[in-house]
């Protein structure tokens, strides 16, 4: 049963303060870099319960009448497809997302960057698409000798090359839909142009991650390496905090390289730097909201086992070299953590030896864990799906909620015309759940319990199609599975 770990609405009064803090800090325009994900950060939910995926957007949301989003995205990404792992979306597709999600919160989103752009193909063309909808994009640039050689960087054939961004708000949130996007450098660049122009600008910087005044060890910051081990990015000790005050916290390896820019830039726009440190330049407040470290440290050691199977799906579809992996393993070793701190591995596990096939295993938010088989009718998941609908309304498991009279058309139909896999994907036989409730109490019962599978953690015995992954994702369970297929063909649907 997931307990809470975190004060949400203490989080939102903190944060809030803090940032307006910053805002009057500098004379003409913040440029605010908001790491992590600003819309839907799952993962900062899943580390520690109690925190609302859009927390730091409802806080935004407040501001509407200052802020302006600008969104970053690297060109390379856009190239390779890269995915995030929680929607399963191209990058590129989420700017999309994302640019409509800030409109519905009435956020101005005022252009896209597209960075370390050099002719990619798929960047260009991305390019034409946004411009095509009304939106402003500029480019920037890769820069030789980023981030260490701080004198070519700060000059008119480092920063100066880029476009300068347009903005017409005091407060600028620079966001992306994942990590390696270049915010920092893009923020970077702005106050280099601005000081051009004339004008005083400041930076800050809103990353949830790692949580500085947490220790270095503390699961929380470990979850969050192996959140970005493909990035390999590294948790550790600011020494520039260390050297300025005496005083232990906890950053990443890629502020602290990039931080001598930073004062550099300050220096070169002000005459000094304000910042002695990346972690005074931070805004996060989020270590002040943990209640219940305790709470915090469960739910943060199974998120790993999570980025575990994760990477062990990616080495076995081929999308990984194995270093992601590896670097998992080792966390888990340091951490002491096994795979049976997450029951539903081993129910799955269980189950699927119990039944000589595939199997599923769904953990509902208040703790209790249902199974799924594969039968003639059902795949696994979808078997599990039902029985979580079932044990959530009460109704007992003898009770059939969906005839096979109206599952066996639907599986000729997809063998017959479509000469794919008889089973049900999740979306399908929620959609046959739909029309039996049309008539059967039961089955309407089970369909109005959706909503509290939000939540829910699960775990297939093998591999689940794009299809269910995403079905699933919709609802708000949060899925692994087994680095396997269910099938022995080349091709899985």
């Amino acid at each position: 049963m997931s307990v809470k770990a975190f004060d949400n609405d203490l989080y939102l009064k903190l944060q809030s303060e803090r940032i307006m803090e910053r805002v009057a800090q500098f004379e003409d325009k913040l440029y605010l870099e908001f790491g992590g994900k600003l819309f839907d950060d799952h993962h900062a939910a899943r580390v520690l319960p109690g925190f609302e995926p859009d927390s730091k957007v409802r806080m935004l949301s407040n501001l509407s009448d200052e802020a302006e989003i600008v969104i970053v995205i690297n060109a390379n990404d856009i190239e390779k497809n890269k995915k995030r792992d929680d929607y399963g979306i191209t990058y590129d597709a989420d700017v999309l997302r994302l640019i409509d999600a800030f409109h519905s919160r009435n956020l101005y989103v005022g252009s896209v960057v597209i960075s370390r752009f050099a002719n990619q193909p798929a960047a260009v063309a991305f390019q034409k698409k946004l411009e095509a909808l009304g939106l402003r994009v500029f480019r920037h640039y890769s820069i030789e000798g980023y981030p260490s050689n701080v004198l070519s960087i700060v000059s008119d054939e480092g920063f100066g090359k880029n476009d300068y961004i347009e903005t017409t708000r005091k407060l600028v949130v620079i966001t992306a839909p994942g990590p390696g996007s270049g915010k920092m450098a893009t923020c970077l660049s702005q106050l280099y142009h601005d000081s051009k122009r004339g004008f005083k600008s400041g930076y800050a910087k809103f990353e949830t991650f790692p949580i500085w005044n947490l220790p270095l060890k503390h699961p929380v910051n470990l979850a969050y390496e192996a959140a970005t081990a493909d990035l390999e990015d590294v948790n550790m000790i600011d020494p520039f905090h260390l050297e300025a005050y005496g005083v232990t916290t906890v950053n990443y390896n890629r502020d602290v390289e990039i931080f001598p820019v930073l004062q550099e830039t300050f220096t070169h726009i002000l005459g000094y730097c304000p910042y002695k440190s990346p972690t005074d330049m931070g805004v996060n407040m989020v270590g002040f909201c943990i209640v219940d470290d305790d709470a915090a440290v469960k739910a943060s050691r199974i998120e790993i086992i999570r980025r575990y199977f994760n990477a062990l799906g990616k080495v076995r579809k081929g999308e990984s070299d194995g270093k992601e992996l590896n670097k998992i393993e080792l966390i888990m070793r340091q951490a002491g953590i096994s795979l049976d701190e997450r029951p539903i591995v081993l129910a799955a596990r269980e189950k699927e030896e119990e039944t000589d096939g595939p199997a599923a295993a769904i953990e509902l938010p208040d703790g209790r864990i249902v199974t799924g088989k594969t039968t003639s009718l059902l795949g696994a998941a979808s078997a599990a799906l039902i029985n979580a609908l079932k044990e959530s309304a009460g109704i007992p498991d003898s009770i059939k909620l969906i005839s096979r009279y109206m599952i066996e058309p639907i599986q000729d139909l997809k063998t017959r015309y479509y000469g794919s896999n008889p089973l049900l994907h999740i979306d399908e036989i929620l959609i046959a759940l739909s029309v039996c409730a049309i008539q059967d109490s039961n089955a309407a019962a089970a369909l109005e319990q959706l909503p509290n599978l939000k939540g829910s953690d699960m775990h297939s015995s093998v591999m689940l199609s794009s299809v269910d992954l995403n079905s699933l994702r919709r609802l708000g369970l949060t899925v692994t599975c087994e680095p396997k297929y269910g099938t022995n063909k080349f091709y899985n649907d």
